[in-house]
């Protein structure tokens, strides 16, 4: 009958996964941390690139319409712009 100093000797250390059994772990976790990283540029980037293509005028335009400035805002920055 073997005991468990005899398993652990027949089998290696750390659980029969040998010397080497930490690095899948390893994969495991930087693979895990680079997906949470990639979906999160990912998620926050969409935001950022609603205004390329766009200039200043056409945003302040824009602003003007949905009316989060008024009309002496709105021509106070169009000097500003110019």
């Amino acid at each position: 009958m073997m005991g468990y100093g005899s398993w652990n000797n027949m089998m290696g250390s750390w659980n029969g996964f040998g010397l080497l059994g930490w690095i899948p772990m390893l994969l495991f976790w930087i693979l895990l941390v680079f997906g949470v990283v990639a979906l999160f540029r990912y998620l926050g980037g969409s935001a950022r690139n609603g205004d390329k293509g766009r200039s200043p005028f056409d945003i302040l335009k824009e602003r003007y319409a949905k009316g989060e400035i008024d009309k002496k805002e709105f021509i106070e920055m169009k000097k500003d712009l110019a």
